[in-house]
């Protein structure tokens, strides 16, 4: 008989190969373990709702099953929307007779009032995506108000984070279009330096600190992509470059230069990203030496300084479906932590590639389009103090008294760059570390409890699973308690 082979981990048996998102080998996977072999997301066309929404004079129209609609107009209220969305029904006549696409175009028809919006999001979520509903012959404008059309079905945008770039870059095609053809009405606001926009979602007051550390070179802050107004799109294009802080936003960086922009990539993240983003950004537009060398001495020391003064000591393992999570880690480490993982539901890109390497030559392993398996296996073999990631990540870490913070709503909604991100970060996640000997407490205290056999409510306490017969309504079988049974 031959003695099984030892189980080895996601470190060692899918090393992550620079350049490639895709492991070489399937790795062990403990008993109990589902495989679904995807990256986490919520639904993806949550990202392209919240772009649209986030817009003013903006109507934003959902084509899909009513239980989707449901969902994604519940969660985009949780997460703040005060805008009513729009929903076209179907059933499988409409669908099958193409009655469908004339009751969407029937519906933007009626919803052009250039009184009450500049512009019309149609997004088609996964059953008419699939069924080919063409949205792209829908009018492109009625009565003056811009009408876009787009697919987001789960099966071909893998992640809501992609998906806002999907909408924002339909914008930004659709604006540099109307620019190409004559005037356009000026953006609410407009400096007299050459500005840089700002690809990706931000805390508010992350634009504000960019600003401040473009200021010495002459430059000020441009729009944030994806926008607010529909004229800040041609204040966008008309910046000179264009920072990509999220790397995922390929599409919209892909806008900018058929512009004839520049893009530049990571951001001013901690003292290294800080450095060599300013770096990029000098070299983009031109400037001499000496101007980039004069906003790295404003920032730089004072860089540092914070960075010994807001330590964070203890492991962490990192993953999410922000697009950010590289980002958050170089901080991290400056910080002092160890992050021996990252992992993102986001593809890697061109515009990730300097946070990777400056990540890999510091021994992190960095795994891309990472699904839950994988972050799972991370944990469980390395043994953090602390766990950032997604909600069922955070579950498992605090299954297993880990202290866990969700990334989406306790990171990625607080301040990242320059100063205020160094004390924002390193002090929710100290907060955190030293919450380690509460969760121990809380396991001990529970300890067998809602686990296995006691899983569950129970008016007495259940007997634990007997082996033998079981009998059923249709026949004895035999087999062991909790195998599938049937008739």
């Amino acid at each position: 008989m031959t003695s099984p082979e030892p189980a080895t981990g996601l470190l060692e048996d899918t090393p992550i190969v620079p350049g490639n998102d895709t492991p070489r080998c399937d790795h062990h996977r403990p008993a109990g373990h589902a495989v679904h072999g995807q990256p986490q997301s919520l639904c993806p066309a949550f990202g392209s709702l919240r772009t649209g929404l986030r817009m003013r004079r903006t109507a934003v129209v959902l084509v899909g099953s009513a239980c989707c609609v449901y969902g994604l107009t519940f969660i985009s209220h949780f997460y703040g929307a005060r805008r009513s969305v729009g929903y076209v029904p179907f059933g499988s006549e409409s669908l099958v007779t193409g009655r469908l696409f004339e009751d969407i175009r029937a519906a933007v028809m009626r919803l052009a009032d250039p009184a009450r919006y500049d512009t019309i999001v149609v997004i088609n979520l996964c059953i008419p995506a699939a069924s080919g509903v063409p949205l792209h012959l829908l009018p492109r404008e009625v009565s003056g108000v811009r009408i876009i059309g787009t697919d987001i079905p789960g099966f071909g945008v893998p992640t809501h984070a992609e998906a806002k770039d999907v909408l924002a870059a339909a914008m930004l095609a659709y604006a540099r279009a109307e620019a190409e053809r004559g005037r356009v009405a000026p953006p609410p606001t407009r400096g007299d330096k050459p500005a840089v926009a700002l690809l990706g979602e931000m805390f508010p007051l992350d634009p504000m600190t960019i600003g401040a550390l473009l200021e010495p070179m002459g430059l000020n802050a441009g729009p944030a992509v994806p926008t607010r107004d529909w004229r800040e799109l041609y204040g966008a294009l008309d910046c000179p470059v264009a920072a990509v802080l999220h790397p995922f936003y390929g599409l919209c960086a892909d806008q900018f230069e058929m512009a004839g922009r520049l893009a530049v990539g990571s951001a001013p993240v901690g003292r290294a990203a800080t450095a060599s983003w300013l770096d990029g950004i000098g070299a983009a537009h031109g400037l001499g030496r000496a101007v980039t060398d004069r906003a790295k001495n404003a920032i730089l020391p004072a860089l540092k300084t914070a960075l010994a003064d807001n330590p964070v000591r203890g492991r962490i393992v990192l993953s999410g479906y922000e697009g950010s999570e590289l980002l958050v880690a170089r901080l991290l480490i400056e910080c002092g932590a160890d992050v021996p993982y990252v992992g993102t539901a986001c593809p890697g890109t061109l515009w990730s590639d300097s946070d990777r390497d400056w990540l890999e030559a510091e021994g992190v392993a960095v795994r891309f389009r990472t699904t839950l398996e994988q972050d799972i296996d991370a944990v469980d073999q390395l043994s953090p103090d602390l766990v950032i990631g997604t909600p069922a990540l955070v579950q498992h870490a605090k299954s297993r008294a880990i202290p866990a913070l969700y990334f989406t709503n306790l990171i990625s909604a607080r301040p990242l760059m320059g100063l205020p991100g160094v004390a924002s970060l390193s002090g929710i996640v100290n907060t955190a570390l030293a919450g380690q000997a509460r969760f121990q407490r809380m396991e001990d205290f529970f300890a067998g409890v809602g686990e296995g056999p006691t899983g569950g409510i129970w008016p007495i306490a259940p007997a634990p699973p007997r082996r033998g017969r079981v009998r059923t309504g249709c026949r004895d079988v035999s087999g062991i308690a909790g195998e599938a049974t049937g008739c």
